[in-house]
């Protein structure tokens, strides 16, 4: 999260928001690997996260929405020649990644099956 808000700050939003993206990601892959499961592709851990978590309201389901978005902002950041991502859209990322986090740090334990 660190290197997802120096790299904004100094005018690098498109990888500041693969960054935040990233730690989105691995905060939903660290909740899946509580319940044993693991997964090779992005998509799967989305939609696992989505069916496991946000689904059955285990955690909040803005949650998964909010990874969905995180990860269309991310392919775009990284393989679009003109991404159009600002400092804001990072912003919004970074803040986001970090109120998941803070939730994950709070409760991921108690979330295990």
């Amino acid at each position: 999260m660190q290197a997802a808000q120096e790299l904004n700050q100094k005018g690098f939003a498109e990888f500041a928001a693969s960054r935040g993206y990233y730690a989105m990601f691995y905060i939903a892959t660290a909740f899946l690997e509580g319940e044993g499961l693991a997964y090779s592709k992005h998509s799967a851990v989305i939609a696992a996260f989505g069916e496991r978590f946000a689904r059955l309201q285990r955690v909040l389901r803005e949650f998964h929405r909010y990874l969905i978005d995180a990860e269309r902002t991310r392919l775009r950041a990284d393989y679009n020649t003109d991404p159009n991502i600002n400092q804001a859209d990072a912003e919004q990322i970074i803040q986001i990644t970090l109120e998941i986090l803070n939730y994950a740090k709070a409760n991921i334990d108690s979330l295990s099956s």
